[in-house]
C-alpha cells in the first residue's frame, strides 16, 4: 500500500480574485504556453481549454471548431473567484486551486493529490507550470492580443554540460523567458534535461551535451525544425541519403533525427496546427 500523497505551488499575480478565476478558467489557452512537449500530442494540439460548471472538461484540443480532442479531466468544484477544482481523465490525479486575495493581488494555489496507490502521468504538471506560466501571461495580458502564441517553425537545440546552470545563467543575464521551469540542481543524467526559453515566438532548448562516436568533437548545436508532413520529409530524406540518427519517435511531439554529410545534427518535428 502507498500512502496518499500531494504537492503543492503558489504564486502572487497582481490582479484581483475574480479576474484571476477569469484569467485561470478562460484564458487557459494564452498562459498555458505552446511547445514541443507542453502536450499529450502536440502534433494535432491547437490548445488547452477548460469548459465552466461542474463537469465541465478540461481539453487538448485537435478540432479547432468543435473543441473537440483528449479530454484530460473533468471540473469536480466550480467557485467563480474562489477555487477551482477537477479529477484527472487520464490518471489518478486531482487539483484544487484555490484564489485568495493578497497584498499584491491574488494568491493561486495549486495542490495535487494522488490517492494511495494511484499514478501520476502527468496530472502533477499543473503545480509546476502554474506559477511561471500564469505570472508571465497576467503581466503582459493588457498588451498584447488574446490568442494562444504561435511558435517559429525553426527552434535551437544548444548542449551544455550542465543545462540548467546554463539556462539559469541564459536567464538572467541575457533576459531570456523561461518556458519551462529550469532545475537548481543539474539532472542526474543531463542527456535528458528539456530547459526551454523563449525569445519572442523563437524557443532556445537546452539539452546535455554527448560526444557522438562519429565525430571528432561533441555536438554543441542542433536546429529543430518543424514541417508540414513529417512522414513525408522523413521519407524523402532518407531516399537522398541522409544519415538517419533516430527514426520517428514521440514524446509529446513526433520528431526524427538526422546528420548531414558533415556529421551536423537535425531534428526534424511535426510542425502543430498553430505553426501552419
Amino acid at each position: 500500500m502507498t500512502d496518499p500523497r500531494s504537492v503543492t505551488s503558489s504564486v502572487e499575480v497582481a490582479v484581483d480574485p475574480t479576474t484571476a478565476f477569469q484569467v485561470f478558467t478562460e484564458e487557459l489557452d494564452c498562459w498555458w504556453i505552446q511547445g514541443p512537449i507542453n502536450f499529450f500530442d502536440t502534433a494535432r494540439a491547437y490548445d488547452m481549454r477548460m469548459e465552466p460548471g461542474v463537469g465541465g472538461r478540461i481539453v487538448e484540443v485537435y478540432n479547432e471548431k468543435t473543441g473537440d480532442g483528449l479530454e484530460l479531466a473533468r471540473v469536480t468544484v466550480w467557485e467563480p473567484g474562489k477555487r477551482v477544482a477537477w479529477k484527472s481523465s487520464l490518471d489518478d490525479v486531482e487539483i484544487d486551486v484555490r484564489f485568495e486575495k493578497s497584498a499584491g493581488g491574488t494568491e493561486v494555489s495549486v495542490q495535487a493529490t494522488i490517492p494511495e496507490d494511484g499514478a501520476d502521468k502527468g496530472g502533477t504538471a499543473w503545480v509546476r507550470m502554474t506559477p511561471l506560466w500564469l505570472s508571465n501571461w497576467v503581466r503582459k495580458r493588457d498588451r498584447v492580443p488574446h490568442k494562444p502564441l504561435r511558435l517559429a517553425r525553426l527552434a535551437v537545440v544548444v548542449h551544455y554540460a550542465k543545462p540548467a546552470a546554463a539556462g539559469q545563467w541564459l536567464r538572467d543575464v541575457f533576459g531570456f523567458e523561461p518556458a519551462s521551469n529550469i532545475p537548481e540542481v543539474e539532472p542526474d543524467d543531463p542527456s535528458h534535461a528539456w530547459v526551454e526559453l523563449h525569445v519572442g515566438n523563437s524557443s532556445i532548448i537546452l539539452w546535455g551535451r554527448e560526444a557522438a562516436s562519429d565525430l571528432s568533437a561533441p555536438t554543441t548545436h542542433t536546429p529543430f525544425v518543424f514541417v508540414d508532413d513529417l512522414d513525408a520529409h522523413f521519407a524523402h530524406a532518407k531516399a537522398h541519403g541522409a544519415k538517419i540518427l533516430q527514426d520517428i519517435h514521440q514524446q509529446g511531439y513526433r520528431a526524427y533525427d538526422a546528420a548531414d554529410p558533415e556529421g551536423n545534427h537535425w531534428t526534424f518535428a511535426q510542425a502543430s496546427p498553430r505553426m501552419r
